[in-house]
């Protein structure tokens, strides 16, 4: 047997570790705002920033000089006991560095040991296959003990290799840890060998092209998203295991248009947030991954003509029937979800 058994599986990994969860909290993630502990002047905005955003996170791995990880780490620390992060319900979460890093051991247990009581969400960057959840779950779950945390710690793994793009599926069941998967395009693109330097978003050698006309005339050409497959089969995966995939990083800070387009790609594909890597970024996230007031209204008359879930209606012209009831109710589900967070989106979907 490669797996553990049903019963099994919901067993703490250490005497004395809280209960693993068997329903993720239902919270809203739209944006996952990254920011480098290692300085002072941002770290000091952490509380101001956190009322306006879904998830702060304090980030440890790439874009942190090496001679700043024990300053980042301990900066980290501090923005734990900054605010309020679990009575006030924005989610704080730390992107560790790589399992295989000299930083790992001493970012997890130090977090745990002097943050665990407020962090939600552990980032693992780099995850290869399902051992690298293993490790980290029984390593993480000797510390809680240690610490005496009563609330487990869950997982958020990066998708950025060959490999772990192969076995996202087995990924996301690792661990009842999982709270869900991002798209790291830079890594990934590296891995894979894409010939490309961006991080993330489209590029204008991958398009497509209409047939030759008969008088020779230019030909229309569209350009196309190379992560489209990626994505899909990530929320594939991570639905199947009843977690959340996200967008991973948009490296172009000034090209909001783009940014705005790629978050859009996401949204619709079945993304539940995104990461912001820049404050100008924050605002977009939070409108992408919100859903639209027309559409919410539109899916509550779905909802309000079939109560049950079930036959057929009628509605503007359109046929809906059982599976588009289902379609209304996750973006109605969504909109209770962000109304009980933004004011003005809740009248906006009241029709008030």
């Amino acid at each position: 047997m490669s797996q553990k058994t049903p019963r099994n599986f919901f067993k703490p990994l250490a005497i004395g570790a809280p209960e693993p969860m068997r329903d993720l909290p239902v919270k809203l993630e739209r944006m996952i705002h990254f920011v480098p502990p290692h300085l002072d002047k941002v770290r000091a905005k952490v509380p101001s920033m956190a009322p306006g955003v879904d998830v702060i996170l304090a980030n440890l791995e790439d874009a942190i000089p090496a001679d700043a990880k024990d300053a980042a780490r301990a900066g980290a620390i501090e923005m734990a006991n900054m605010y309020d992060w679990q009575g006030k319900g924005t989610g704080f979460w730390s992107r560790v560095n790589p399992l295989n890093s000299p930083w790992f051991q001493e970012d997890v247990s130090q977090l745990v040991l002097n943050a665990g009581h407020q962090l939600d969400v552990i980032m693992l960057p780099k995850v290869e296959g399902p051992w690298d959840i293993h490790f980290a779950d029984q390593y993480v779950a000797q510390l809680e003990a240690k610490a005496g945390l009563t609330r487990p710690i869950l997982f958020h793994a990066i998708l950025e290799t060959a490999q772990g793009m192969a076995l996202v599926e087995d990924i996301a069941l690792a661990s009842p840890r999982m709270q869900g998967i991002s798209l790291g395009p830079a890594d990934l693109a590296a891995d894979r060998k894409m010939k490309t330097t961006r991080v993330g978003g489209g590029h204008p050698f991958y398009r497509v092209i209409e047939d030759p006309k008969e008088d020779g005339s230019d030909r229309a050409s569209a350009q196309q998203d190379p992560w489209h497959y990626t994505i899909a089969r990530m929320v594939d995966a991570c639905r199947m295991a009843g977690i959340n995939a996200f967008y991973g990083p948009f490296g172009d800070i000034a090209d909001l248009d783009a940014c705005e387009q790629q978050f859009r790609n996401a949204f619709l594909l079945g993304c539940a947030g995104t990461w912001s890597l820049h404050p100008n970024q924050i605002a977009i996230a939070k409108k992408v991954f919100s859903p639209d007031p027309d559409e919410v209204k539109f899916a509550r008359k779905i909802l309000a003509a079939m109560p049950d879930g079930t036959g057929v209606a009628m509605i503007d012209g359109k046929m809906q029937d059982d599976a588009t009831w289902k379609q209304a109710k996750v973006i109605s589900d969504l909109a209770d979800l962000v109304a009980g967070k933004d004011p003005d989106l809740a009248k906006a979907y009241s029709g008030d």
